[in-house]
């Protein structure tokens, strides 16, 4: 029970990633908040199956690229569960994967500023309370690719890099104030978002990687509770792979 008597949100967590998460966080005792934007029946069964196992969560509807929706969102999660006290942004922002020199400038901009919106308009709305009880957690997502790009992943690259950046920030000017903010990476993990990446890919970063597989979701999961758990509680600022030894640093 490593996150007994936590609140916890999740961004994007009707499928893959985030969903793991939120059924392994709630599994360690959380009380989950499941955010989603267009996919309300998968939130749905996700919740659902949080609640068969003696967990606790509700669905909560945000684009979390729109700060009005963020602060009403986190609104309802503080008032039917409580305080957020951990804070996981994970929500993907979709993206054209092609040869940067076929690259759309409107693609490549909704995916940079998406990611920060996302990233900003989250923390920016529990970060305020987090401060008024003197601790909390972040984690953001990121993606091994924000270190060692891939062709096509242009915008995707930039994008994690900047929100690299960001997390390093949050953990600089948060840290006095007893908030830890920390990025996992995961290498190529099989979810809806990677179904477009070729099959011959998939299995070339396989046979590349030391553990000779691909990423699932749950092993994502598994880094993301243990950097919101408190045995990680002198931990903040870290870029952690999550990749089975694609990346090493």
């Amino acid at each position: 029970m490593l996150m007994k008597d936590r609140i916890a949100l999740i961004t994007g967590a009707s499928r893959g990633i985030g969903a793991a998460t939120a059924k392994l966080l709630a599994e360690h005792g959380a009380a989950v908040a499941v955010n989603y934007n267009n996919s309300a029946d998968a939130a749905a069964e996700v919740v659902k199956a949080i609640e068969a196992a003696g967990g606790r969560a509700i669905a909560v509807y945000a684009d979390v690229r729109d700060q009005s929706q963020v602060e009403a969102m986190v609104a309802q999660v503080t008032e039917r569960l409580g305080p957020i006290d951990t804070l996981v942004v994970n929500a993907s922002i979709q993206f054209p994967m092609v040869p940067f020199v076929e690259y759309p400038w409107d693609g490549f901009e909704a995916k940079l500023v998406g990611e920060l919106k996302a990233a900003f308009f989250s923390c920016r709305a529990v970060v305020p309370s987090m401060l008024e009880r003197g601790r909390g957690c972040i984690v953001a997502v990121s993606s091994g690719l924000s270190r060692h790009p891939g062709p096509g992943f242009c915008a995707h690259s930039t994008a994690k890099s900047a929100l690299d950046a960001f997390v390093k920030s949050l953990a600089l000017e948060l840290g006095p104030q007893g908030i830890r903010v920390n990025a996992v990476s995961p290498g190529l993990t099989i979810t809806d978002a990677t179904a477009r990446v070729p099959e011959d890919r998939k299995q070339m970063a396989a046979r590349m990687t030391p553990l000779q597989r691909n990423g699932l979701p749950e092993d994502i999961a598994g880094a993301v509770l243990a950097m919101a758990s408190d045995l990680t509680g002198f931990v903040t600022g870290a870029y952690l792979p999550v990749s089975g030894g694609s990346l090493m640093l």
